[in-house]
């Protein structure tokens, strides 16, 4: 049913956008028989909008991945640099929390753990929305920023990096074989921000899957048992996006990313000093606005991916 809906929805999306642009096709050739400039420019503008939307229809006909419609995990971490790739993890956990609130997509920090002096260590986010993996999934990897240090006293320019890595949450629907024999399961004091009684009592779960190395943790309830539950759900999660990986021919590139934080690995490049431009290179898709994009303006970089992963599978 859920698939239907889904398919329901696409179909009468592009009835609509067909049906608006006849209707708008007819009120141009009036406008302009009529030689009436204000109306012909109301039809522009309606034009435009109508574009827009177009474009949105045809790449979201392009999630249609086994995994596309769930929600998913988001995972930051920073690479070498201390604070400052701290600093540059927690932009990066605000840029695609601003994303997700645009697209009325609820966002909850699951895990967090603090930088010494600003920033985050690492960052573990749900994000739940329909289609929210299948927008998401595309920004796995290394980020790159440029930028004068705000902790730096010479002012000097910094390169910093950061790894994200988007996986799917797995419904009921998905069965994941997972032995609690396999796994080791550690709790402990929380840290950061939460209350006295988070930061007093043992309510923080760290799983560790034995046979993969796989490590999830979840630290943002006061139950431990709340929090045990979370962290069972992402490494069910996380060893479904596995699998998924492995099925898909992008798992030694995707390996390939998540191995080394640094130079040579970035899918993309913000860059605010000397120049501004952000840079995907993947797809040479830029924005001359950095601010825009860091304020979650992603839609661009993420479709411009999809059309890329959907041309290369073909």
């Amino acid at each position: 049913m859920q698939e239907r809906t889904a398919l329901e929805s696409q179909i009468n999306a592009i009835s609509e956008i067909s049906a608006e642009r006849d209707d708008l096709e007819v009120l141009a050739t009036i406008a302009a028989e009529e030689r009436d400039e204000r109306a012909a420019g109301d039809v522009l503008q309606l034009m435009t909008a109508l574009a827009e939307r177009a474009a949105q229809a045809e790449t979201e006909a392009l999630l249609s991945g086994e995994a596309d419609a769930n929600d998913c995990y988001i995972e930051i971490h920073p690479g070498a640099g201390g604070t400052e790739s701290n600093d540059w993890a927690a932009m990066l956990l605000r840029m695609y929390m601003r994303w997700a609130q645009k697209r009325g997509y609820a966002v909850e920090v699951v895990d967090q753990q603090p930088g010494e002096e600003a920033g985050i260590k690492s960052a573990s986010a749900k994000v739940s929305g329909r289609n929210a993996y299948g927008w998401l999934k595309t920004e796995s990897g290394v980020h790159r920023l440029v930028r004068i240090s705000p902790f730096d006293s010479n002012a000097r320019r910094h390169t910093s990096f950061a790894s994200v890595w988007v996986y799917p949450v797995v419904d009921e629907t998905i069965e994941v074989d997972l032995k609690e024999s396999d796994c080791r399961v550690d709790t402990f004091r929380a840290s950061g921000a939460g209350g006295q009684h988070v930061n007093k009592t043992d309510s923080a779960v760290r799983i560790t899957h034995l046979p993969t190395g796989i490590v999830v943790q979840c630290q943002n309830e006061r139950s431990q048992h709340k929090n045990r539950a979370t962290a069972w759900n992402m490494l069910r999660a996380r060893l479904y996006e596995r699998e998924l990986q492995k099925r898909e021919a992008a798992a030694k590139a995707a390996e390939d990313a998540k191995t080394d934080i640094g130079w040579g690995h970035q899918i993309r490049s913000y860059v605010l000093q000397p120049y501004q431009m952000v840079k995907d290179l993947r797809t040479n898709v830029e924005s001359p606005d950095p601010g825009r994009v860091l304020d979650g303006d992603l839609d661009a970089f993420m479709a411009a991916s999809l059309a890329q992963s959907v041309a290369g599978d073909a």
